[in-house]
């Protein structure tokens, strides 16, 4: 079987309040930065790799009237703020000595990517890795299922695909992807029982 994780929320763990709130102290100032910023299509943007950064800033402080200055620390707070959730990577570890092939299916930036990937040693485990920002495509739009599918050659009816976000388990799934809503690790552990994989 083929067994594909998301990233943020379910290999790593994802918070944006808390995140946020390590910069701007303020409920309104929060507010607006998650509605603002976070939940932009500026940020999907620069996940789907056509928005880099410093331009995204740039916008964002324009946007928002919030000082660029905070926007960038928040921004460099990113990458190490995405630690590793070791219960997943106990899951990780468990279907990978059962002889199943794993990938990696993500919305990430640039920058979360590439220091994830010089970080963390666990990607050694994975066979492939799509990041959305270096493909150009993203969740859950229906191309970058392809894109998976295509490049390391697999059969959607023998492949099964982990996210936190429900639409894109809910797009693998058209796809002929077996989906996993991702609640906790435990839960997951359990559907993954269920499929025989573990």
């Amino acid at each position: 079987m083929n067994i594909v994780f998301d990233l943020g929320g379910v290999v790593l763990h994802w918070n944006p309040d808390e995140l946020i709130a390590r910069t701007f102290s303020g409920k309104s100032d929060q507010k607006i930065v998650k509605e603002q910023f976070l939940s932009h299509p500026d940020w999907e943007a620069m996940d789907k790799g056509t928005l880099d950064e410093e331009s995204a800033l740039q916008n964002a402080a324009q946007r928002t009237a919030l000082p660029y200055e905070k926007l960038k620390k928040m921004m460099e707070d990113v990458p190490p703020f995405l630690e590793p959730n070791s219960q997943t990577i106990a899951i990780i570890k468990k279907v990978k000595e059962r002889g199943h092939k794993l990938y990696i299916l993500s919305n990430m930036h640039h920058n979360s990517m590439d220091y994830l990937l010089a970080t963390h040693d666990f990607f050694n485990m994975f066979d492939g890795i799509v990041a959305s920002c270096r493909v150009g495509m993203i969740k859950p739009e229906p191309e970058i299922y392809e894109h998976l599918l295509k490049e390391f050659s697999l059969n959607p009816e023998e492949t099964a695909f982990i996210d936190d976000l429900k639409q894109n388990v809910e797009a693998a799934s058209k796809k002929g992807i077996h989906p996993i809503h991702f609640i906790d690790p435990e839960q997951c552990e359990e559907a993954l029982k269920e499929i025989h994989c573990l």
